[in-house]
């Protein structure tokens, strides 16, 4: 762009340079040698990934452009025509700046031209799509485009690729009994109504997949999934450690040392418990198949575990204290 100064009668005119592109290390970028391998290239595009994601950073600015700085690097270094490409660059970057970026040492046809002369890149992206991230803004710095083009972007070089709608997360909380049994959850997403059916088994961080309940494809693409993300809420009674239960039973002192019958309460209804004679505060009896139903094979339980709680009679009577008096003085004789 021309600029014009006036020196009395003279008009002189000079071009204002423009300032020279800062060149983007993408080894540097994604932290790896020049020696990477593609694993090891692909293994750290996915850590910074991760860790860059706009939806881990809503709001974060600096985290965004950073995310592009990684993705932009990861196109080019994932591919062996651009990773070739860009090293031969790297080592003469000076000089076909100087050149204004068209050095006839450089044939940079054989590496953008597409079909029919249009300029085109391969997007290798995120799990989630960058368009869908950034919409029309390109995601690629100027330093990219002038190596590998981007005049015509793969949104518009080709024809619209079916694309999976997105996997949507549900919480859903239910009781024990509930998640002993199975149960049924009438969710509204959106405008829509769904039924969906929790079976037995399911624990805390149990996801439940309905195939095909997520968010709508594009383009003709297949919806996606919808989990029901399960928190069991606490019990008063039962405490549960994987598909096994565990539960304290009041055990009356004359029981616990004459022996009888205790009733226990299971998810499945109450069983009778033997007691045998002179059983101690603390001891644990197992109830084999009483326990949490198993998730992949409903037919088949966990155990509950019955802890014995010793308890004294309410109010016990002159003559009942006496006898323990003299229980107590025949045991210290």
């Amino acid at each position: 762009m021309a600029q014009v100064e006036k020196f009395g009668d003279t008009r002189r005119k000079y071009r204002v340079a423009k300032p020279a592109m800062e060149y983007k290390d993408y080894y540097q970028i994604l932290g790896v040698p020049r020696t990477a391998s593609t694993k090891d290239i692909k293994r750290a595009y996915r850590k910074l990934a991760r860790q860059y994601h706009p939806d881990v950073n809503p709001g974060d600015k600096a985290a965004e452009e950073k995310f592009k700085e990684i993705n932009e690097a990861y196109e080019v270094l994932s591919d062996p025509e651009k990773r070739k490409k860009y090293d031969a660059l790297g080592a003469d970057w000076q000089r076909w700046q100087q050149a204004g970026g068209r050095s006839q040492d450089f044939d940079w046809s054989q590496w953008t031209a597409g079909p029919g002369g249009q300029r085109v890149y391969v997007h290798y992206g995120s799990p989630e799509d960058l368009e869908d991230l950034f919409g029309e803004q390109s995601p690629f710095s100027d330093f990219f485009t002038s190596i590998f083009g981007g005049g015509v972007s793969s949104r518009t070089a080709r024809r619209p690729v079916p694309r999976r709608g997105r996997d949507v997360e549900y919480p859903v909380t239910i009781t024990l009994e509930e998640a002993y049994h199975g149960t049924r959850r009438l969710l509204q997403i959106g405008d829509r109504r769904i039924e969906a059916k929790i079976p037995p088994g399911v624990r805390t961080g149990s996801r439940v997949r309905l195939a095909g309940q997520g968010e709508p494809g594009r383009d003709g693409g297949a919806a996606g999934d919808l989990y029901l993300v399960i928190q069991v809420a606490p019990h008063p009674t039962f405490e549960r450690e994987g598909d096994d239960l565990y539960i304290e039973i009041p055990v009356d002192v004359y029981t616990a040392v004459l022996g009888g019958e205790v009733r226990v309460p299971t998810l499945d209804g109450a069983v009778m418990l033997k007691i045998p004679p002179q059983t101690q505060a603390g001891k644990t009896f197992r109830l084999s198949g009483k326990g949490m139903p198993r998730l992949n094979d409903p037919r088949s339980h966990g155990d509950l575990y019955a802890r014995v709680k010793l308890v004294l009679p309410d109010k016990m009577s002159d003559k009942e204290m006496q006898m323990f008096h003299d229980l107590a003085h025949i045991r210290s004789s």
